[in-house]
């Protein structure tokens, strides 16, 4: 079945200043996808409370990972969820770890690892922490249980150019895979990594700002040195070739006007027809 597309325009996991534009960049994407393929969650106006979890407006947050869960409930075809801020797959990979029975790789795209917790996050925003949520340790309501939880040996992290001391740590303690810029431009190093976590399906996040800004104008924490679009389009490509694709999430568009988010779209687009192309075809075993 054809991709159905998840949209959320989550924007409360990011302490940016520019936070607010994640919900215009999801809009602004959902505007060039299929409307009847999309489903859009419906995000609260209210920043939220940390409620004593030491995560930045915790309430929200968790609210929206539990109306995520249940739009991906009612998707028959390939669930690809377009964010928001990074927090948006936290969901999405719930859904495809228990969709694949727990077996499932995440290759995680990104600038930042996403590995603290509450305790090491310098800033308390979730976006920082939401790969070690799928990892299982955080706060409640938002570290996903052991029936869906993706262990260490199952991550692969792409493209990191800004770690923190914690994030250091758990990577060095579980040996969790990394692939640099320069491994990135090589698709057959990414699938090679992926095929090394033993999973057979895998799920693939995409944060923009793995983009090097050069690349892409819409990111909150642009950072220098990143990946060429081509060549992020190419590895997609070759791991939904290699690998039954159980979900995807592209995050961290944050536009800075309408005007600015239209330069921006062709390239989106092209990620979101890479990914699409790992939906089963008709027929197909």
């Amino acid at each position: 079945m054809p991709a159905t597309f998840v949209v959320v325009p989550v924007w409360q996991g990011s302490v940016s200043a520019r936070a607010m534009s994640h919900a215009d960049g999801a809009a602004a994407i959902q505007g060039d996808l299929p409307a009847a393929a999309t489903v859009v969650v419906d995000v609260p106006v209210e920043a939220g409370e940390a409620l004593d979890t030491g995560v930045h407006r915790y309430s929200t947050i968790r609210r929206v990972r539990e109306r995520t869960e249940e739009a991906l409930a009612g998707v028959t075809g390939l669930p690809i969820t377009i964010g928001g801020d990074c927090g948006a797959s936290l969901a999405a990979v719930a859904h495809a770890s228990r969709a694949t029975g727990g077996d499932l790789a995440v290759l995680w795209l990104d600038a930042h690892p996403d590995l603290n917790t509450p305790e090491s996050s310098p800033s308390g925003a979730f976006g920082g922490m939401t790969l070690r949520a799928i990892a299982g340790d955080g706060a409640e309501g938002l570290a996903l249980d052991e029936d869906s939880r993706v262990l260490p040996t199952r991550l692969v992290l792409g493209g990191i150019r800004a770690i923190d001391d914690e994030e250091r740590r758990f990577i060095d303690e579980h040996a969790v895979q990394t692939l640099t810029v320069e491994d990135l431009s090589d698709p057959a190093a990414v699938v090679a990594a992926v095929e090394a976590t033993g999973a057979s399906n895998v799920f693939v996040h995409v944060d923009l700002d793995v983009l090097d800004p050069s690349a892409l104008a819409g990111l909150s924490y642009p950072m220098p040195f990143g990946v060429e679009a081509s060549a992020l389009v190419a590895l997609v490509r070759a791991v939904v070739e290699r690998f039954p694709l159980a979900g995807a999430a592209i995050a961290g568009f944050a536009p800075a006007s309408p005007d600015a988010a239209e330069d921006d779209l062709p390239t989106i687009l092209r990620l979101v027809g890479a990914l699409s192309a790992g939906a089963p075809r008709p027929g197909a075993d």
